[in-house]
């Protein structure tokens, strides 16, 4: 067997060496921290790996003990100098901190958002990327930019690294995390699996479901592609996390969704039937027709004319209230306005403004929302034949009896 010195030998030598002047039991804590990464990354790079490569991956080792020196919050080598590489500590944190938690937010912010969609069976839900998308795109860029080592450096980083190898560390814990590290093959199909089926959910309910549905088939080749390679490259965390969170929200959100679903079958009563339900987002009556809520009722005289004002009561007389919603200005949102039973309401349409104030334009970013006013479909009314009524004459049976002959004596 060979002799001759690894790269990650030879690079955490340099490192050690710029790192002289701290107490060695920090020296010590610091290089096991890194030692894990910086063996995967030359597990990565092949049996045959050189320094040189992993300086072009990480950058020199001096520049690397640097790093390492800042997220720490030692001081740097040397005493009585002024010129510390303290003093340039905190801006040097913000942009990876900026990356980690963006990443952090966005994977909530997406777990939220399927959740809410699947359980509410409404792909329009996911116009709510228009307010995160950003954070994550900015994360993502910074990692692009700076790197992952940065992030990886960083204090709450290596927190969570020692926490992990802690409970690994426990036998029971330690079982279960390897337990769960088996099953990571298959959770990335099944990622993708979840993710092609809620895209057709979501196309079956709504047209526009048929937009989204491109967008979860790329995310599933995402998740089977990026998934397994994770752990060699912690870049594709930046990938494979939102599609976890996102598949786990959508997975909690379908389950509640078909809870609902299955409850209010008990109550069901056939498929052209009307049904009260408080499931509504504010708690109110809303009308349900085929499984699906219906916020608009349009009606049609007998020459197919839509009628403007009608006014709807049960048998009973009791006004059947639905909740009205209308426009929020400020934030382009769809909310409640109050409840009546008076149709047909204005249609309100969700989309996009650009700086011209264009619905819907091609550069189109800011929220908006607006009322549409009318009937938006024709209706045919059937003609109803009545047929001729006769009337047949019909001669009662004669009811005289024969006259009682006169008794004669």
């Amino acid at each position: 067997m060979s002799e001759k010195p690894t790269a990650v030998r030879v690079y955490l030598a340099r490192v050690r060496t710029a790192l002289a002047d701290l107490p060695a039991s920090e020296i010590e804590e610091i290089l096991e921290d890194v030692r894990p990464h910086l063996a995967e990354l030359e597990a990565e790079l092949g049996e045959g790996a050189r320094v040189e490569a992993l300086i072009e991956r990480l950058g020199s080792p001096e520049s690397y003990a640097a790093e390492l020196r800042a997220s720490g919050g030692y001081p740097a080598p040397g005493e009585g100098t002024t010129q510390v590489l303290a003093t340039p500590a905190a801006p040097s944190l913000v942009k990876p901190r900026i990356a980690l938690w963006g990443l952090v937010f966005s994977s909530l912010a997406f777990a939220l958002l399927a959740f809410g969609a699947a359980v509410s069976r409404d792909p329009d839900v996911f116009l709510g990327v228009l307010l995160f998308g950003p954070v994550f795109l900015v994360s993502l860029a910074l990692l692009l930019r700076g790197g992952v080592e940065p992030v990886l450096a960083l204090p709450e980083a290596g927190w969570l690294r020692a926490t992990m190898a802690k409970a690994r560390g426990q036998e029971d814990a330690g079982k279960l995390l390897r337990y769960l590290g088996s099953l990571k093959p298959a959770w990335w199909v099944l990622c993708a699996v979840v993710l092609i089926a809620l895209g057709l959910l979501f196309m079956l309910q709504r047209r526009s479901g048929v937009l989204l549905l491109p967008f979860l088939i790329l995310a599933a080749v995402g998740a089977l592609w990026a998934g397994p390679r994770a752990r060699s490259d912690r870049r594709l965390l930046w990938v494979a996390v939102p599609i976890s969170a996102f598949v786990i929200g959508g997975a909690l959100g379908g389950f509640g969704a078909a809870i609902d679903l299955f409850a209010r079958g008990h109550s069901y009563s056939g498929p052209s039937s009307y049904y009260p339900s408080s499931s509504d987002n504010y708690g109110n009556d809303q009308l349900t027709y085929g499984g699906r809520g219906v916020e608009n009722v349009y009606a049609f005289d007998a020459e197919g004319k839509p009628l403007t004002e009608i006014y709807l009561y049960d048998e009973e007389g009791r006004p059947i209230t639905v909740t009205r919603y209308g426009c929020e200005r400020s934030s382009g949102s769809k909310q409640k306005i109050g409840e009546d039973n008076r149709f047909p309401r204005p249609k309100i349409e969700q989309g996009v403004t650009d700086d011209q104030g264009n619905y819907n334009g091609y550069n189109g970013y800011h929220g908006a929302c607006r009322e549409l006013a009318g009937v938006p479909f024709s209706a045919a009314i059937p003609k109803v034949t009545v047929p001729p009524t006769t009337t047949a004459a019909t001669t009662p049976p004669s009811s005289s009896t024969p006259a009682s002959p006169t008794p004669t004596k």
